[in-house]
């Protein structure tokens, strides 16, 4: 285990996005902390708003900052609202990075994504695989804007000393996640399928695409602690992976997923559908040497998951826009 060099206990800590999957975990696991969590409601403070956002942070003070804000959505939804997926996410990035650098926050973590990568990146996809080739279509205005918001903390990095670090994690899911049919990611999108097949007792679930690709999920619980630990432990300029190490084609998820649903009927493929990328797991070297490694298995994150559906803990990402 590496040292603790930026420790947590007492700071005022803000977690941007603290609404949506990701800054919910965030937000239950600085409960360990012993620091000061600072939230803001999208209804009182527009993050596309540099303005606001300034003034916002100036009369609040947080001394450390959590990116987890963002646009976000699968194919469908990057596909169908290009301009919205690059104008949300760079102005998200650029609006918060600014203000934290002008109100002297201590450290920023920006929340980045797995598919800033080359879609022929080579497999696990090391972090110098960044702008090394063509990104993947399906994704590539979202993958521009977390690029740019990487790059950004280490410009700010390089011109002003500030301490912005960047994590890149794997495909996320978990309790709270975007349940909406036209704008979930692969995993929820699933469940929710397979739950509704089960209720009208269809005799077929037909996914997207050729069920060949070859993915790699972490359980948001997961990805939060890699955040805090890569706050605490880490301070460079290069962005950090942070990945479960677990890879699984998108037709055996399916049928993982059915079986924990319930769903007893036949998946089907469509193959005129896209498929994605045809493989996207990361290499965790540098997290693994931070000494951090993922705990949830694939299984048991797929029940908690379900578990939070039934629970209705989940939200519907097809009407809201900032997540």
């Amino acid at each position: 285990m590496s040292e603790v060099i930026f420790p947590l206990k007492g700071r005022r800590i803000w977690v941007a996005g603290h609404a949506g999957m990701v800054g919910r975990a965030l937000v239950r696991r600085l409960e360990a902390e012993h620091c000061e969590v600072l939230t803001v409601a999208r209804a009182r403070l527009d993050l596309r708003d540099p303005d606001a956002v300034s003034a916002w942070m100036r009369a609040e003070r947080p001394d450390t900052v959590f990116l987890a804000a963002a646009r976000v959505g699968g194919i469908l939804a990057n596909t169908a609202a290009p301009v919205d997926f690059l104008h949300d996410n760079l102005t998200i990035a650029a609006s918060v990075m600014r203000a934290a650098w002008a109100e002297g926050v201590g450290k920023l973590l920006f929340l980045g994504s797995s598919c800033i990568y080359p879609r022929a990146a080579p497999q696990p996809i090391p972090e110098e695989a960044l702008m090394t080739g063509p990104l993947e279509p399906t994704n590539r205005w979202y993958a521009l804007a977390k690029i740019a918001g990487v790059w950004l903390g280490q410009a700010y990095r390089e011109q002003y000393g500030a301490d912005f670090v960047s994590a890149m994690p794997t495909n996320l899911y978990g309790p709270g996640d975007n349940f909406g049919l036209r704008t979930a990611h692969v995993l929820p999108a699933l469940i929710r399928k397979a739950h509704e097949a089960k209720l009208a007792g269809a005799r077929r679930l037909t996914i997207w695409g050729t069920g060949k690709p070859l993915r790699e999920f972490l359980f948001v619980d997961d990805a939060a602690d890699a955040c805090v630990h890569l706050m605490t432990h880490y301070s460079d300029a290069a962005p950090v992976n942070v990945g479960s190490g677990q890879e699984v084609a998108i037709l055996d998820l399916a049928r993982t997923v059915a079986a924990v649903v319930g769903f007893a009927g036949e998946i089907a493929t469509d193959p005129a559908k896209p498929d994605g990328a045809p493989r996207k797991r990361l290499d965790t070297a540098v997290m693994d040497g931070l000494g951090w490694r993922a705990r949830v298995s694939l299984i048991e994150g797929i029940e908690a998951t379900y578990r939070a559906f039934l629970d209705g803990d989940w939200r519907d990402g097809d009407r809201f826009r900032i997540a």
